[in-house]
């Protein structure tokens, strides 16, 4: 049985029928005690001081504990992925809709598996060591044995933390309508499934728990603050409100949850507007993920091309210039060849 949430609110004919404010939020004592988590070892203050590490969870867990929001755009394949590094990113977002498209060309329902994630989650990891990935889990899979796999293997991949959701196994991508949840108390179960893997990592590991929820656009922005709050109790490290339609609707589920960070996810023509980062961080969100950055402008310049293929019989508009020397350097080309002349080869001396 879930704690006993007490809220109170007042409301108004806003989206969803959801309060504008929530003027107090006193959970009840639990009489488990147990299952409310806490681990010491995670206090942000542990992670305020010293240069960044090259530990991609430990370094993600930094820059939540540091000012600043974190802005991680939405990869879908290897050239995204090299394309956001280039550009400055610091933390990069492994898109389940995406990473579904480009390794499956399908639509985000449910349709790839555990191996599909982490086959790509490997990948990217292995592009830079040090970069967090925050990966999309989906709803982890399977019961707690296959939550728990799932934080095992992407930890092992190299992924700096993950989100696990509150939809039905045959889910799909949360701005799409017609969504469904499963009960706060498998919600909770899935969560503390994650915590209890990621604590059984040998010699600790500070790999990242997020809590998402997909209920504010099924079952109302109260019944969403609920699961997050249980979320965190549970010990997930970062709440992820999907959907969510406002800026207030933002703000009141930052100032709800505190301090507990809030994730907030941007997709252009999804359910939540188009929120710059400056914007989501002046409601005071820590995380912005942009899932469909990449792969949505792929499509785009794909469909230019290809038509333009067809209809002039060469690609060379298309190519803007670039040849296949220049393209492989965005592509790490240049890290390749000073390896191989480090170790003392040559077969790439001229190239």
């Amino acid at each position: 049985m879930s704690p006993v949430l007490s809220i109170t609110t007042t409301t108004t004919n806003k989206p969803w029928n959801v309060p504008s404010t929530i003027t107090q939020w006193n959970p009840k004592p639990d009489p488990r005690p147990s299952l409310q988590y806490h681990n010491p070892r995670f206090e942000p203050r542990n992670y305020l001081d010293g240069p960044l590490s090259s530990n991609p969870a430990t370094r993600l867990r930094q820059m939540l504990a540091r000012p600043g929001i974190i802005v991680a755009p939405g990869i879908c394949d290897g050239i995204s992925a090299r394309c956001a590094i280039e550009a400055g990113f610091e933390c990069l977002y492994q898109s389940g809709a995406a990473t579904t498209a480009s390794r499956l060309g399908q639509p985000d329902l449910a349709i790839a598996t555990l191996n599909d994630f982490v086959g790509a989650a490997e990948m990217v990891c292995s592009l830079d060591p040090t970069m967090p990935i925050i990966a999309d889990a989906d709803t982890g899979f399977g019961g707690p044995a296959m939550i728990a796999r799932t934080v095992t293997k992407y930890a092992r991949a190299g992924v700096a933390g993950l989100h696990i959701e509150d939809q039905v196994q045959t889910k799909r991508c949360g701005h799409l309508l017609g969504k469904q949840v499963v009960s706060r108390e498998e919600f909770v179960t899935r969560i503390r499934a994650a915590v209890i893997a990621r604590d059984s990592i040998p010699e600790g590991s500070d790999f990242v728990i997020i809590g998402r929820t997909d209920s504010a656009q099924v079952l109302g922005m109260d019944e969403a603050l609920i699961r997050l709050k249980l979320a965190a109790d549970a010990g997930a490290d970062v709440c992820f409100i999907e959907g969510v339609k406002t800026k207030q609707l933002l703000k009141l589920t930052v100032d709800t949850l505190a301090p507990k960070p809030v994730l907030v996810n941007v997709i252009s023509g999804g359910l939540t507007p188009s929120f710059t980062s400056k914007e989501a961080e002046a409601t005071g969100a820590k995380i912005i993920i942009f899932s469909l950055a990449s792969c949505v402008p792929m499509v785009h310049a794909l469909r230019v091309a290809m038509k333009s293929l067809r209809e002039t019989g060469t690609d060379f508009n298309a190519a803007q210039g670039m040849g296949p020397k220049e393209f492989f350097e965005v592509m790490g080309l240049r890290d390749v060849i000073n390896l191989d002349s480090k170790a003392g080869g040559t077969a790439f001396t001229s190239i």
